[in-house]
């Protein structure tokens, strides 16, 4: 075991707990919870992926691997787009969490585990996350979070876990890539997850497209900017993006910011 306090403090939470659903993306913050739930918990842990047309598929088969790796049994269930959702208004994220988190409460019930849980972590209380009202309404828990541990210290004791997540880049559901009070389209997020996994498997590890109809606006960080100005990579890019239904390929010169679309912007914020 990490011979760490929070780390000790995390695991002393969750063993008091006696049993829980962890709601699991298959990024670094979940997959540490998961981890460290299976560890204080044992078989007492069932990992719960929400699979929606909002979720990139290859995020859905990274955390299957991943639940399979760590040997913690694991459901995929599958979700539609709620209505209240689907012209992307503002507060999205809380009628999604909503909405997402009741339909695991009722999993956990049905499954006689006593809680459920979710990553957010210290420093998700500092940046713009309306999802953390339905949480709290709810009463899930955040065990990262109670046990005042940062996004770096999720990342180091991961690395030291031997996570396959330990430096996996954030990433976000597709309708963070669209503009509030837009009317969703499922072509729209299809388009997006294939534009940016084909961006992913060019070596662009922190990227967004941002769509705004027939115009994608590529996000990155400034240092990646050489490289997608390449001539041929640029033009494997046009291409493929032109393939797709874009008409207009731009690149973003302020680079790759956290919710560039959120109500109240933090331009100057990158991610880690």
């Amino acid at each position: 075991m990490i011979n760490h306090p929070k780390y000790k403090n995390l695991i002393s939470y969750l063993k008091n707990l006696g049993s829980a659903v962890v709601a699991y993306s298959g990024g670094v913050d979940s997959t540490f919870l998961l981890a460290s739930a299976k560890e204080a918990l044992g078989k007492n842990v069932l990992a719960l992926t929400i699979d929606t047309p909002y979720i990139a598929n290859w995020e859905i088969e990274e955390a299957v691997e991943i639940c399979h790796k760590l040997n913690v049994s694991h459901k995929v269930v599958k979700a539609d787009m709620i209505d209240s959702i689907k012209t992307n208004p503002p507060d999205r994220c809380y009628l999604c969490k909503k909405h997402l988190f009741q339909t695991l409460i009722s999993i956990a019930e049905s499954e006689g585990l006593n809680h459920v849980l979710d990553g957010t972590n210290n420093n998700d209380l500092s940046d713009h996350r309306p999802g953390l009202r339905a949480l709290k309404e709810l009463k899930v828990k955040s065990p990262l979070k109670e046990a005042g541990i940062t996004k770096n210290e999720i990342r180091e004791f991961s690395r030291q876990l031997n996570l396959p997540t330990w430096d996996k880049p954030a990433y976000a559901c597709l309708l963070t890539r669209i503009p509030h009070n837009t009317e969703i389209k499922e072509e729209d997020l299809t388009r997006i997850e294939i534009a940016e996994k084909f961006l992913i498997d060019l070596g662009f590890k922190a990227v967004r497209v941002r769509s705004h109809g027939e115009i994608a606006r590529i996000e990155t960080d400034p240092v990646h900017f050489s490289k997608i100005n390449d001539p041929e990579i640029k033009s494997k890019i046009i291409q493929k993006l032109k393939s797709i239904g874009y008409k207009y390929i731009t690149l973003d010169l302020e680079g790759y910011r956290m919710g560039s679309f959120n109500p109240i912007e933090e331009h100057s914020k990158q991610i880690n």
